[in-house]
């Protein structure tokens, strides 16, 4: 449901937070908000379409920290569509497209993410105008108004490891 049509009020969001594929068994990782990219898009690589009972489906690995190799996630899920996307410098690219949940301040919704290598990337995750415009407002000069997580996850995002103590 689109935030014309929702009976909850908005929620702002700054243009970076902390978000949650809990469906992928994905999260927290950093996202940028984009209003300008319509659908949103999600590192992956390792990408292998297989079939399942007739349903074409998709093999990946996840990468959820920032400049970083580690935990990587394996997911199975059902291809939803495949697109063509134009990327921010002109260039087009085939893209898979998942259907997922995300979570975002602590509202979860439905929606599309196309996968793609994002290793050259500033975020691991771009969170596009149709998964905002299911209840959110991007307040452009603020960022994770939904809070951080935890020291050790932010310094793994960074790509260092937590001390011991």
């Amino acid at each position: 449901m689109d935030a014309a049509h929702s009976t909850s009020p908005p929620v702002v969001a700054g243009w970076r937070e902390w978000v949650r594929l809990p469906a992928l068994g994905v999260g927290p990782v950093k996202a940028k908000l984009d209003t300008g990219a319509r659908t949103s898009a999600l590192h992956a690589f390792d990408l292998h379409e297989f079939e399942r009972d007739g349903v074409a489906w998709v093999r990946f690995s996840i990468h959820p920290w920032q400049r970083s190799a580690e935990d990587a996630v394996y997911v199975e899920c059902p291809v939803h569509d495949r697109r063509t996307i134009r990327s921010s410098t002109g260039h087009t690219q085939q893209r898979f497209v998942v259907l997922t949940e995300l979570e975002l301040l602590g509202r979860t919704i439905t929606t599309e993410v196309t996968l793609t290598r994002r290793d050259e990337m500033g975020f691991r995750m771009l969170v596009g105008r149709e998964a905002l415009r299911q209840g959110f407002l991007v307040d452009s000069g603020r960022s994770y108004l939904g809070g951080r997580p935890p020291r050790r996850v932010r310094r793994k995002n960074r790509g260092r490891a937590e001390v011991s103590s």
